[in-house]
């Protein structure tokens, strides 16, 4: 009976060394353990040159490199039939420009955030709605400066910490936030759309 090797790829693998090892981007297990400390150690890429940092490579490819150690071996692969590797070299990256980058981008997040929360209010009329409600429930006509502009102000700043389930470091359940759902989908699509696009280029490292 022949033994079986259980192979489990994640979709997107980040190295920070040239030589890309089996065991960098896949999960293995089978009964021999000498089999799989080898083929951990298994070089399947080697990036060769600077301006390439992304490949795309099939399962195929790898199933073949490893047929050429264990020519009896059975593979079940329990992820990606193509996968994608980057390459990441570290640089060393100023702190002060990266605290730069932050503060630009929380200013112009809050601008943006102000100016659709004041066309929203604009378009539906609420100054309107509130004014009219005050002036039903007291019998005075409004200021614009009431206790509902307040409650308004506020429950509008609570719900988007309730939405998106964070205030500061601090979560308030373990649940995904919206942002992260977004991002995840994102990369999803992205790695679809990198996978297809090097299959259409014919730069899929794969079986001959």
């Amino acid at each position: 009976m022949s033994e079986i090797l259980y192979m489990k790829i994640e979709r997107n693998s980040r190295v920070t060394h040239a030589d890309v090892r089996l065991g960098d981007v896949a999960g293995l297990e089978c009964v021999n353990r000498s089999v799989t400390a080898r083929l951990n150690a298994m070089r399947i890429l080697r990036f060769r040159e600077q301006e390439v940092k992304r490949y795309v490579i099939s399962v195929m490819k790898v199933i073949e490199m490893i047929h050429e150690l264990y020519p009896q071996l059975e593979i079940q692969n329990l992820g990606e039939s193509e996968f994608i590797v980057e390459y990441d070299i570290s640089v060393q990256k100023s702190e002060i420009l990266e605290i730069v980058k932050v503060a630009v981008l929380c200013v112009l997040i809050f601008i943006g955030s102000a100016f659709s929360i004041m066309v929203f209010n604009n378009d539906v009329g609420v100054d309107d709605v509130f004014a009219r409600t005050y002036e039903l429930l007291t019998g005075q006509p409004s200021s614009g400066y009431t206790v509902m502009e307040l409650m308004y102000s506020v429950g509008i700043a609570v719900g988007i910490i309730v939405f998106y389930n964070h205030f500061g470091k601090k979560r308030f359940t373990d649940d995904p936030t919206p942002i992260e759902v977004q991002m995840r989908l994102y990369e999803d699509d992205v790695n679809t759309a990198l996978a297809a696009e090097s299959s259409r280029r014919n730069k899929t490292i794969d079986v001959d």
